[in-house]
């Protein structure tokens, strides 16, 4: 599987955020997009998953399944934790498990991965930030895609949960996954290649 983006362009509104941006990554690898703040890292993911339009260039999927879009075999975290407070913790994970097209899904392995498989029948609007970002990522194994696009993943993490996760980026990359992560800083991918945008005109 290769994800390739050619000469893209961004536009929000009547601003340009970026242009002639070009980019390839392979099964196995990683992608790591860089920059200040308003140069456009959310806005490439989003570009990606397809909540923005693209504005110029073309982006394509090489390898991957042909009667599914790049969203349909992506996992898309963002900067926000999309959980129900009035659900348990088990249910929210239960609730994207079916909404991702497994309608069988177990939520304690991926609980007990993310260390929340004791708090399963606990009600989300409870967790902490930290915990609220960890059952986000409990998402991403619940359903298996190939393709994981994270945006600041590590935020509201603490040392152990970050572990946890640069654990779990690395299964995903040995298991023939790809990753397109946007972050300020180190988020413990060791051997991904590096897409660093200017500053947004």
């Amino acid at each position: 599987m290769r994800l390739t983006g050619v000469d893209l362009a961004c536009q929000r509104g009547e601003r340009a955020v970026f242009a002639g941006i070009n980019f390839a990554v392979e099964s196995g690898q990683a992608l790591t997009i860089s920059g200040r703040n308003g140069a456009g890292k959310s806005s490439l993911l989003r570009m990606v998953i397809g909540l923005l339009p693209i504005a110029g260039g073309r982006l394509t999927l090489e390898g991957g399944d042909p009667e599914l879009s790049i969203a349909e075999q992506a996992h898309y975290l963002g900067h926000q934790d999309a959980l129900k407070g009035s659900l348990s913790v088990g249910e929210n994970l239960g609730f994207w498990a079916g909404f991702f097209g497994l309608r069988s899904a177990d939520p304690h392995s991926p609980l007990e991965m993310v260390g929340l498989a004791g708090l399963a029948s606990l009600p989300a609007a409870y967790l902490s930030a930290g915990q609220r970002r960890r059952l986000s990522i409990a998402r991403l194994i619940a359903v298996p895609r190939p393709i994981w696009l994270l945006d600041e993943p590590t935020s509201t993490l603490d040392a152990a949960a970050q572990d946890r996760l640069a654990e779990l980026m690395d299964a995903h990359l040995a298991g023939g996954g790809l990753i397109v992560a946007a972050s300020h800083g180190p988020i413990g991918l060791s051997a991904a290649q590096e897409l660093r945008l200017g500053e947004a005109p």
